[in-house]
């Protein structure tokens, strides 16, 4: 399909720059094949059904927004990919200051040495500190908000908050699972009261997951791998859920690539699933997911869904209708 058949307008204003407070105060538009529905998150446990299983993704995001001095350039870095304890691979601000074998001050003890630059730009780091990777960048690194975001305020206090989800459980993701970010305890509670179960995957989302589609045409785009996981004992839970009458619902499109990466039985490893409209669901019944960009693989995605023309329109009706847009925005929940 054309890219170009995804686009479509925002006005700047629609962004949301800080989440709702609190965070289950955020709107929510139900999107069926009867029609769209404005509710709002809280709404949640009685658009859902006894039996239903929510799966939420566990990934916990880390500070991956590194800035370092090699001579008299600065060189912004953008964790993207981890490869072991020490290697990272990254996307890179000033990328043409810098070479393999150079070395870069974050400061704060941590250094890195330039392994390699691949043809789509990004950077393979070695690391090096005295206590350690992880307590080096704890120090040195800043929550990697979304360019939409960041490029319009600055990265503060409340971000390290607002920016991990209520699962988030495994250190490494590099983008929060936004989805995840309307949850509370009482919104938990009040869905567990209603029947609905809740079960979680891994998907250590990537920065990758921001970058622009370039190519003209879907079949032309190549996914940058994320590493994911489910464990045995969910998959078997959902299956048993899905055979009684249940339906696995996503919370968040990093949910569903596990599940459809998956899908059945245990799974683990690295994905480039890419989902476009004609894509078969196997995995997934529903899915609870922010408003994305125009162009991107995650409206391409919903689109896959539910149909390009019903998520134009749906989209049509939240900008006029003055939702929230992306990463802190409100909400969409699409039951096909």
């Amino acid at each position: 399909m054309r890219v170009a058949d995804f686009d479509f307008d925002l006005p700047p204003e629609r962004i949301a720059l800080r989440p709702a407070v609190p965070r289950d105060a955020a709107r929510l538009l139900e999107v069926t094949p009867a029609g769209l529905a404005d509710l709002g998150i809280r709404d949640l446990p009685g658009r859902l059904r006894a039996g239903d299983v929510l799966v939420f993704n566990d990934t916990r995001v880390i500070p991956a927004q590194l800035t370092g001095r090699r001579g008299g350039a600065t060189v912004g870095v953008t964790l993207h990919q981890r490869l072991g304890d020490w290697e990272w691979w990254s996307f890179v601000r000033n990328a043409r200051r810098i070479a393999p074998g150079d070395t870069v001050d974050f400061g704060h003890g941590l250094t890195g040495e330039v392994l390699e630059k691949a043809d789509d730009g990004a950077v393979r780091w070695r690391f090096a500190a005295d206590d350690g990777f992880d307590a080096a960048l704890a120090r040195a690194g800043t929550m990697p908000l979304p360019p939409y975001i960041a490029s319009k305020r600055a990265v503060d206090a409340r971000d390290a908050a607002d920016y991990q989800t209520l699962h988030a459980a495994r250190p490494g993701a590099v983008a929060a699972p936004t989805a995840g970010l309307h949850f509370t305890p009482e919104l938990r509670a009040a869905l567990a009261a209603a029947g609905v179960g809740s079960a979680t995957v891994t998907l250590h989302v990537g920065a990758g997951t921001f970058l622009p589609v370039k190519a003209e045409d879907t079949a032309d785009h190549i996914m940058h791998a994320e590493w994911g996981s489910i464990d045995a004992a969910t998959a078997t839970r959902l299956a048993a859920a899905r055979a009684a009458g249940g339906r696995a619902i996503a919370v968040g499109t990093t949910s569903l690539r596990v599940l459809e990466s998956a899908g059945s039985g245990a799974w683990s490893g690295d994905t480039r699933i890419f989902i476009t409209p004609g894509y078969a669901f196997r995995a997934v019944d529903g899915l609870l997911t922010n408003f994305h960009l125009p162009r991107s693989t995650l409206f391409m995605l919903v689109s896959a869904m539910m149909g390009l023309e019903t998520m134009r329109a749906a989209y049509a009706h939240a900008i006029a209708g003055d939702y929230r847009f992306y990463s802190y925005g409100d909400a969409c929940l699409l039951l096909p």
